[in-house]
């Protein structure tokens, strides 16, 4: 799908896991720091209030001692189907704060088959968010954590 004003400047990948959805859905969720970032990176939780509203927040380590951060808020959670959070906000002391935003994400699975089809986006703001995030390596990065979701789903570990 190529991003247009239209579908929110989107990014997204499509990945199939053989894995029934309710399996997906328990390793997207609760086993998240394993599978958000691509390795050799790690993710740390800080904080994520799995409802409408609560804090989604996660630092990420890199393998050189970098560090970048994700604080936001999920904007939907729809147990064994989706969420979608944003960097638009951040939620400290349990009010909601503006901050520079770089996009909207979601994360969807359905059945497929006997599998699930996993389907993540990113929306961006404007064209120009939308084209440094594909720079930034959005396509490759995102395959990747897909990659690593569907290998612990599967059964399997990560290195």
């Amino acid at each position: 799908m190529t991003a247009t004003a239209d579908n929110g400047w989107q990014l997204s990948v499509t990945h199939h896991i053989a894995a029934p959805p309710e399996t997906v859905w328990q390793v997207m969720t609760e086993r998240l720091s394993e599978w958000w970032c691509p390795r050799p990176w790690r993710t740390e939780i800080v904080e994520l209030d799995w409802r409408a509203g609560g804090r989604c927040t996660t630092l990420m380590h890199g393998p050189d001692g970098e560090q970048s951060g994700g604080e936001g808020i999920f904007l939907e959670v729809t147990p064994g189907k989706r969420f979608v959070f944003t960097d638009a906000f951040a939620k400290l002391g349990g009010d909601f704060r503006p901050q520079a935003a770089f996009m909207v994400g979601g994360m969807e699975i359905s059945a497929d088959g006997s599998g699930t089809r996993y389907f993540a986006w990113s929306r961006h703001w404007d064209e120009a968010t939308c084209k440094r995030h594909a720079e930034m390596g959005f396509a490759e990065g995102w395959n990747a954590v897909a990659g690593q979701l569907a290998t612990l789903a599967e059964g399997g570990t990560i290195d």
